[in-house]
Formats: C-alpha cells, structure tokens, sequence
C-alpha cells in the first residue's frame, strides 16, 4: 500500500508540505500548472534547493505581486469551483478549507460564512491547499501517516494582533490530535500545515513498518535551533490481501423538526444520488427535543449532489463534512440452488479465507413468502449451499 508517513519534529505548514513532496518527487512544473490553473493573478512562484542545519531541504515559496483581498470561504470556493482542479481535488481543498473556517467560526463567535479570511485567505494559502491536494492525488497515495507535531511556543504577530502559539484557529483544528512543544520559540505548526494534516492523516504515530522508497525534505523559512524540515518518507506498507482502500466523505447532520415519514423518501432519492450508506440514529437535542443525526456516506464525486439533496429535502440549514478513509473486503457473489429457488450470496474474502457469507436478503424474503416458509430457513439453506462451492 503506497503511504507517506510526514515526520513533523519541527512543525507544519502549507508550504513545507508542497516543499516536501517535491523533494520526495513530484514534479515542480506540476505544481506550477496547478497553481495556474486555479486562475488567480498576482503572484509568482519559486522553488530551490537551501540547506537548514547543514540539511539539503525543497523551499516552495509564493510570492505576491499586488495586493490581495481578504476573502470569505464562498469567495474561496468560487475559486476552487471554476479552475481546472480535478473533481475530487477539489473536494478535498473544499473540505479543508471548510474545517478552517469552522475553527475561525468557534474562535470568532460568528456564522461560518461570516468570517473574513486573513492569512489564509491569501493567495499563497489557496495555492498551498490547493496544490498539495493535487500532489497528494497525483502521487495515488493509500494511507497518509503523521508524527505528533510539534507546534512551538511563543507569540505570533497576526491580524488580530499579538496571539499565543498554537493560534486560537490551528489549535481548534488540532483538538483530537497529539500535539507538543520544545523550547523552539516560534510557531512551527500553521493554520493551512494543521488543516491539510489533520485532514488527511489516518493516524499519529511512529513512523509505521515500511518499506521506504523515497525521503523528501520541505523548507521553512526561519532559521531556528533545530532545522526548519518538514520530513516525508514514501514508500510501501503491508495490506492486507483483498482488502481494498478508499476514500470517502461522511456527511452528517441533525434535525429535529421534520415530519418522520419523509424520511423513507428521502433514503430512496440520496442512493439514487449516488450515497454508499445511509443511516438515521434517534438522539435528544437542545431543550430535550427529541431529534435524528443523519449519516451519509458518499464517494467524493458524488457528496456534491448529496450534500444538495439534503438541503432540499431536509429542514436543516447546516451540514458536517469529514473526509476519510474505509478498508473494504474483497467480495464475489455465487448463485446457489435451494429447495425453494435460487438465491444469489456474497462472500467477502480476506487472504485467501473466507471471513463472511451473505445470502442477499431480498431474494430469501421472496422465496419464503412464496413458498409460505419461515425466512430463516431459507437464508439457512442459501448458506449451507454456498459453503459447499468454498
């Protein structure tokens, strides 16, 4: 399984990533093309080899030739929306950008589409989004892997004026995740470095058992006690035989004033959209209302018109979006003979054994009903017909 474990003993940020994953090996010129193609004006890009402590590292740098304007995240995602980004790098750049403005949100006390962007609404933060989105999807990565990360300590100077490292924002991003600090005092971890980590890293650990392939190194631009590196390893972990990988974005949201019985039209219209899974769970609200979380799991390129449905057939205002990854078994569906008619089953295989069998529900209801027999004996007999052709 192709992974990349991003090693951040001296922090993170958006441009020590595309830095990184250059050195690694993506080609610089299609960073550049990316860049381009989001349509934005007034920049230019650089990127050089420089050696930090006596260590050769990529520095991957933006620089803005006019004044940019602060944006708000429909502004950003105006941008995202019109280049010529693959779908589901859009997607991901879309949910990574959302994640920010949700901690800018919290911190702020404002609606989501409210906050005015500073820092990161710049120019170079899309591009550095944006762009390590793109590498990531280029480089057919299947598992992303992170050290804890090291945020540094100190003060930053900001639009907001002198704040505490972490910022108030990186430090909301990064709830959940291992995080420390050294004596290095600076900030080390970045708004646009936690988001684009915290959103693709399926865990926080040492560096996993791999087999290494290539090791970049991306550039910061202080010169600090200990080198300004980002380090990724990429390479090949073990998987496990017929068990797939992908990604898929989970949609969530809760509702406690909708008529019940839309719900059964509403299931029927999101598979037809496209969603993998849909799932209802009762829970109590504010004020003791009783309501339902909706679950919607959904492959990327769909979630758009997922995400539109819920909106339209739903009385929510507000949905939740995560990215993630699932592992699936490998499966093959037979056909077995029944006393009482044919009867299609699923088996899931993991190394080479079969771990589940699955007689399709549907087709055992209909012979039951037809042959006025309780179900169970028909999905019992569909199972033991389909153990005979394991």
């Amino acid at each position: 399984m192709k992974t990349v474990y991003f090693d951040c003993f001296a922090g993170i940020s958006g441009d020590m990533v595309i830095g990184a994953l250059i050195d690694a090996g993506v080609n610089s010129a299609f960073i550049e093309k990316t860049a381009e193609s989001l349509g934005l004006t007034g920049f230019e890009i650089s990127t050089e080899k420089i050696l930090k402590n006596g260590i050769s590292g990529t520095s991957f740098k933006v620089h803005t030739t006019k004044d940019q304007p602060h944006r708000k995240l429909s502004d950003i995602t105006d941008i995202i929306m019109r280049s010529g980004l693959h779908e589901s790098v859009k997607d991901h750049s879309l949910i990574i950008f959302n994640n920010i403005a949700k901690a800018e949100a919290h911190i702020h006390l404002k609606p989501i589409e409210e906050i005015h962007f500073h820092e990161i609404g710049a120019v170079d933060s899309i591009i550095d989004i944006c762009c390590a989105a793109a590498a990531i999807h280029e480089m057919k990565i299947q598992r992303i892997v992170s050290s804890p990360l090291n945020t540094g300590r100190g003060f930053i100077k900001t639009a907001h004026g002198q704040l505490p490292v972490p910022a108030p924002a990186t430090a909301e991003i990064l709830k959940g995740i291992p995080v420390y600090s050294t004596d290095t005092n600076a900030e080390l971890t970045t708004p646009t470095g936690a988001a684009i980590i915290a959103h693709y890293a399926l865990s926080y650990t040492p560096i996993p058992e791999m087999k290494i392939n290539s090791i970049g190194y991306g550039a910061g631009s202080r010169n600090l006690d200990i080198p300004n590196l980002l380090r990724v390893y990429i390479g090949e972990t073990a998987a496990l035989e017929g068990v797939l990988s992908d990604e898929i974005i989970e949609i969530e949201t809760s509702i406690d004033d909708m008529n019940p019985e839309f719900y059964s039209y509403l299931f029927n219209v999101l598979f037809d959209d496209g969603a993998l899974d849909v799932v209802l769970i009762p829970v109590f609200m504010k004020k003791n209302r009783p309501g339902h979380i909706l679950k919607v799991i959904t492959p990327p390129e769909k979630s758009e018109s997922v995400i539109s449905r819920i909106f339209t057939e739903t009385s929510t205002s507000g949905v939740r979006i995560t990215n993630t990854s699932r592992r699936i078994l490998a499966r093959k569906t037979v056909t077995v003979e029944t006393p009482y008619g044919t009867v299609k089953v699923k088996i899931h295989e993991m190394n080479g054994k079969t771990v589940t069998v699955s007689p399709e529900y549907e087709e055992c209801r209909i012979l039951a009903a037809e042959n006025d027999i309780p179900l169970k004996r028909v999905y019992d007999s569909a199972l033991q017909e389909a153990y005979k052709t394991i």
